[in-house]
């Protein structure tokens, strides 16, 4: 792919990323902070003082509103951090 397509794709690829962010409710954006913030499941839900198993559904539910689903190419977590890194 050479570097003009990719800087086309630019544009179309963040507004994509800005409106699945816009999807993310207050909390999955807080906790999508927290994962940017190098953050493990379990200091996540430490911080916010809540079970575990909340945080990895909040976690689910950030990655489907995403469209980051199982199987696609790259860590989904990782993935998801770059997208809301490049929204601000």
């Amino acid at each position: 792919m050479s570097t003009g397509l990719l800087l086309q794709e630019a544009p179309s690829r963040r507004r994509h990323e800005e409106q699945a962010l816009a999807r993310l409710s207050e909390r999955e954006l807080e906790i999508l902070g927290l994962i940017a913030d190098g953050l493990s499941n379990t200091a996540i839900a430490a911080r916010l003082s809540v079970m575990e198993r909340t945080v990895e559904s909040h976690i689910a539910r950030i990655f489907a509103k995403l469209d980051l689903v199982p199987g696609s190419d790259g860590n989904r977590r990782v993935l998801a951090v770059l997208m809301y890194l490049r929204s601000y």
